[in-house]
This record gives structure tokens, sequence and C-alpha cells, in this order.
């Protein structure tokens, strides 16, 4: 392994790549070696709604190759399960193998919980988590024959990407934070299934300033002093270079939160406190005894701040 080309000889898809995001990762991969199937279905809205384009993948594709690295645009649908099977059998057909998947493509339909349609839940739901899953089942069914056929370990290698939504909650958006707490169970579990042919799936939880996110940060300020702003996509790429790479073959089944020059890895859940019956069984008396005191002293709904947490302020 080349230390300045950590992914030379290796390929990858990166999903959601024509904007934001996954323009990023997909620059970040092919700067380190990688040869890209640029994935992205195109569509204006942040919504998912406009007609669908293959200009914005085209348009990362040829950055990329202007810049020396390979790179391939494919236009299409994560969420559609037949779409996700040519996009895997492009990276294989097109550069031999997989070895790289990086899951960012989503769209927003953000309303309260008590006003929002069942499309509005559906569709998040879909091109998050459907998606991120499609990819997945194919990409690991090629690792698994690849295994099978050599009779030992394979590369690969699969990032995901959730959300603080998940972790802290997103009071207008139950569908993406639904999604991307789904992500995380997808996450994990693949990376159970997948260990033993050498794959390892995490997970990130990254904060950048993009289309899909222009309201969520339009209270923070970007630099004026010409340096990188802190929500800039940018920030987020290098650790996904990280985690595609032989580097991080240690790295299973993890969540981390990035952002800004920060990297926070996430524990999994603890737990907080634990009370057991007196007799046989709870009576709601004794679990009224127990358990309403320990709430008594904390706010209603509790959930860290994470803005406060990861030192952003609103100017």
């Amino acid at each position: 392994m080349s230390l300045s080309l950590p992914l030379d000889g290796l390929s990858a898809i990166v999903t959601g790549a024509g904007r934001g995001l996954g323009r990023a990762e997909a620059l970040e991969l092919a700067r380190l070696g990688a040869a890209v199937v640029v994935n992205d279905y195109g569509q204006p809205g942040r919504d998912g709604s406009g007609e669908a384009s293959a200009a914005p993948a085209e348009e990362v594709a040829a950055e990329i190759r202007a810049a020396g690295g390979r790179a391939t645009a494919h236009l299409g649908d994560v969420s559609d399960h037949e779409q996700a099977r040519a996009l895997v059998e492009l990276a294989v057909s097109t550069y031999g193998k997989l070895d790289i998947l990086v899951n960012n493509a989503g769209i927003l339909r953000d309303r309260m919980v008590f006003s929002m349609s069942e499309d509005e839940w559906d569709a998040v739901i879909r091109v998050h988590l459907k998606g991120h899953f499609n990819t997945t089942r194919f990409a690991a069914a090629h690792w698994r024959a690849r295994s099978k056929e050599t009779g030992g370990p394979v590369y690969g290698r699969i990032v995901n990407t959730s959300s603080e939504a998940f972790l802290a909650g997103s009071a207008g958006q139950p569908n993406y934070a639904a999604a991307k707490g789904g992500i995380v169970g997808l996450t994990t579990s693949t990376a159970l299934a997948l260990a033993k042919y050498g794959v390892t799936a995490n997970a990130i939880c990254p904060r950048a300033r993009t289309r899909m996110t222009e309201d969520v940060f339009a209270g923070f300020q970007e630099p004026a002093d010409g340096t990188l702003d802190a929500l800039a996509p940018e920030h987020v790429s290098p650790l996904v270079g990280y985690l595609a790479s032989p580097a991080a073959a240690g790295v299973n089944g993890q969540l981390l939160v990035v952002h800004g020059g920060m990297v926070a890895i996430v524990e999994r859940p603890r737990v907080a406190a634990k009370f057991d019956a007196a007799k046989e069984t709870f009576t709601f008396a004794e679990l009224d005894e127990l358990i309403t005191p320990y709430y008594a002293d904390r706010p209603r709904g509790e959930t860290f701040a994470a803005a406060e947490v990861l030192g952003l302020k609103r100017e």
C-alpha cells in the first residue's frame, strides 16, 4: 500500500455523488487512488422532485478524469432494486471488481409527525434506508462470491451515511430520523455478517453545509476571511477515505460523528439505570416509586443538544 495513494488499485461506488457530500467523497477517493463509479439520480429538488439528469454525475466524473483519475458516471435510483444491481454490475464490469461502497444518496420531505403524509414517510425511507440496503445487498453478494472462489477473505469496505437526527432527534424529520437510525442497524448487522469475508461496514454522522442542509445551517455563519468553512463537506471526506482504506481494517461496525476537523467515536447504548422487582414481577406502584423519581430532575424528553456537543454556535 502506498501511503500517498492508499486506495491505488481499488474501485469504489459513491451514491448521491453529483453534489455536496457525495461529490466531496468521490473526489477524495479518487485523489487517494481509487477508480470511482459516480452515482447520482440528478433530480434538482432535494425532496426528490424534478426530472432525473445524468449531468451532475457526469460533471463529477469528468472532474476526476481531468485530475488524472479514473471515473465512470452512473445515472440511477438506488431505491430501485434493479438499478442498484446494475450499479454494482457496472463497477465490476468496468474495473474488474468492487472494493468500496459509499452510500450517501438521500432526499428530504420534512414535516411534523402529526402532519406527515404516507408518501412523505415512504419516499424518505425508500431512498435512504432501502437505497442503502439495495446497494449493500448486491455488493455483499459480490464479495461473498469472490471469497468462495478464492477460499479466503477479500477486500471490501462499506461506509454508510447516518445522521445526528437519529442520535439527538429532529422534531420536523420523523421519516429522516427513522431512516438514519435504520441505517445504523443495517450497518452493524452487515458488519457482523460480512466480517468473515474480510469486509467491514461502518457508518458516519456528518455535519456539512449542502443542498440537503441549507435550512438547518442557515443560522451558522460562514467564515468571511476565506478560511475553510467548518461545515464544508471537505471536512467529512477524509474520514470516508480512511474508512475505505486498508488502514481501517480493524474498524468495523462503528458509528462516527464528523465535522469541521473533529471525529467522535460513538459508543453503543449503555444502561443508565437498572431496577429489580421486589417479588416475581413489578406492580404499578413499585414502578412508580422507582422510576418516577429517577426522571423527576431531568428535562422532559431529554436529549443531548447536538449543536452544543459539537461546538457549533449560531450567529
